[in-house]
């Protein structure tokens, strides 16, 4: 099939390569301008510009995608369908009118659930139990097209969404093989979402990771597991930001107030613990203070010298 691809970071990689092994012809990717990244500000390409790169195929990098210049640049290329994976700019309705068969996305929920731009940290922060993805064919709205294929898996109630995302990744990529195909010889029909049972998964601001000990131990759990690798879960520690990689919840519990830290044991053969809105415990296993590296539990207990009780949050 004859596709323009449009995509930008590490999650739509798979689905590029996908189509490239499975034999369809593209035209063009078209993905974000580089970005300027680090404390050098050097300019880096994007992850899908890097894999187009590698298969040799032509890469094309507008600022502003709804202009009528790159409509018509889109236009001219005449493709029979096209294939959108995280791009990042919002697509008109003069582009989606372009190819005879659609824009095909592969979105990282099972939509009408968690429609946005983040659900797959939304996902785990939120606690489900299971997710997936789905390959709907875009309109105008907001992950509001016509759902052509799902596919579901459980989430692991430790996995993180570095973690995940890989695996839906995978998984989206089979998926929109499917979807083509079966668009082409007509077994697949996109059908409406059912927009009453939406939810939404917005981008995600700094704000979103601060954590409050009020709420019970397994909402923080999951927002440590959910919210990374940004903005990640924070807290304060003697006045400090302390971001909180791994955590584990526990059967311990104490009569202490919201964000007592607890080190049970040496800081060598103990671990510690945090306390919640509801009594009940998170170990920590992995934590980052402001300006520092991650490090284990026991190294950071060690290297601070904690105290019986301390208070986090404040």
């Amino acid at each position: 099939m004859q596709l323009i691809f449009l995509g930008t970071p590490e999650f739509a990689v798979s689905t590029l390569d996908a189509l490239v092994a499975a034999g369809h012809t593209i035209l063009e990717v078209v993905t974000q301008p580089d970005r300027p990244k680090g404390r050098k500000q050097v300019l880096e390409p994007s992850p899908v510009k890097a894999a187009a790169e590698r298969h040799g195929l032509t890469v094309w990098q507008p600022e502003r995608i709804r202009h009528a210049d790159s409509v018509a640049h889109l236009r001219a290329l005449a493709p029979e369908a096209m294939v959108i994976v995280g791009y990042g700019q919002i697509i008109p309705q003069t582009i989606i009118d372009i190819a005879p068969l659609g824009i095909i996305n592969v979105h990282a929920s099972l939509l009408p659930e968690l429609r946005g731009a983040a659900p797959i940290q939304w996902s785990i922060a939120r606690g489900y139990e299971k997710t997936g993805v789905t390959t709907m064919r875009i309109d105008a709205g907001l992950d509001t097209g016509d759902i052509a294929l799902k596919w579901e898996t459980p989430v692991d109630p430790d996995e993180t969404a570095p973690e995940l995302s890989p695996r839906l990744a995978a998984a989206g990529a089979d998926l929109l093989l499917k979807t083509l195909d079966g668009l082409a010889k007509g077994t697949v029909n996109p059908v409406p979402q059912d927009s009453t049972h939406a939810t939404w998964a917005p981008i995600l601001k700094k704000e979103d990771g601060r954590i409050d000990w009020t709420l019970p131990a397994q909402t923080i759990h999951n927002l440590i597991r959910g919210l990374q690798p940004w903005p990640g879960a924070y807290t304060m520690f003697r006045g400090q930001s302390l971001h909180l990689w791994r955590s584990r919840l526990v059967a311990s519990r104490w009569n202490l107030a919201p964000g007592a830290l607890v080190q049970n044991g040496t800081a060598s053969a103990g671990g510690i613990y945090a306390v919640a809105g509801d009594g009940a415990a998170l170990e920590l296993l992995e934590l980052q203070l402001e300006g520092r590296k991650r490090m284990p539990a026991g190294v950071f207990a060690n290297g601070y010298r904690l105290t019986n009780i301390e208070q986090l949050g404040k």
